[in-house]
């Protein structure tokens, strides 16, 4: 045997030792992806699934598909109350999506606690149905586009020599100032909504309410999973107050519920 053999054969135990002190924390992550949690997705694997979403929405950040599938993957598990959270997570970013909707109005009439929306001004709920038929991405690039031919009208408007044209140009540049009015502010409404996030859902299978943020204070009323709340109060700790549709108002612990 030569010495270059021998020398290779005393260093091969060492190389192995040293492969198996290699810590865990050193090995390559695994590449988690939207089409590997639809894979799991498929194969009936829903915890995982949620896993990989949860993974994914962590890296790479939000979208209204993976919370969509994110959710439907908490529904198949049973978990209701998951399931309605990130259901209302991506009609946050995708108002106009029916199947989130669908699904989303599926999981409520699942819950005990049924919502009573109260009364609303007829014209008030027309606005935002309209609001909600586009995204803040949509309606800005509308706000953009109607600016842009407020502008021309504008100029039809004060530049052109004929009556007619001049005309055409003053009807023009009053709706496409009603239109860079309402798209902008669309898309405001929309960005107050994803940036605010004062709406949450309980998570806990049923929280009661206090009258203050201490478990002496009064019982209230309970709530159940699923429920969606405002949080009218984020500022003590461990608790947050909460607002009804009705108006009724009460304490709850923090990891009893999980904003949208």
């Amino acid at each position: 045997m030569n010495r270059t053999a021998y020398i290779l054969l005393m260093l091969l135990p060492l190389v192995s030792m040293a492969q198996d002190k290699v810590p865990a924390g050193n090995e390559q992550p695994v590449a988690y992806s939207k089409a590997l949690g639809d894979s799991a997705y498929v194969n009936n694997d829903y915890e995982t699934a949620i896993d990989i979403y949860e993974a994914v929405i962590a890296n790479e950040g939000e979208a209204a598909e993976l919370y969509y599938n994110l959710g439907n993957a908490y529904y198949k598990n049973n978990e209701i109350a998951k399931a309605i959270l990130n259901y209302e997570r991506a009609l946050l970013l995708s108002p106009s999506d029916n199947d989130v909707r669908f699904n989303l109005e599926l999981a409520q009439s699942k819950t005990v606690d049924k919502v009573s929306e109260g009364y609303n001004i007829f014209f008030m709920v027309w606005i935002e149905a309209i609001i909600n038929l586009m995204s803040m991405t949509a309606w800005a690039v509308i706000g953009i586009t109607s600016f842009i031919l407020l502008l021309a009208a504008l100029l039809m408007l004060f530049f052109s020599n004929s009556i007619s044209v001049r005309r055409l140009g003053f009807a023009v540049s009053i709706i496409m100032l009603c239109l860079t009015i309402f798209s902008n502010l669309a898309a405001f409404s929309h960005y107050k909504k994803q940036t605010d996030r004062v709406a949450a859902i309980i998570i806990s299978p049923s929280v009661t309410a206090k009258s203050t943020p201490d478990n002496s204070g009064t019982n209230l009323f309970v709530l159940h999973e699923g429920r969606k709340v405002k949080i009218a109060d984020d500022s003590m700790k461990g608790w947050k107050k909460i607002e009804l549709e009705d108006g009724n108002v009460g304490w709850i612990p923090t990891e009893a519920l999980e904003k949208i």
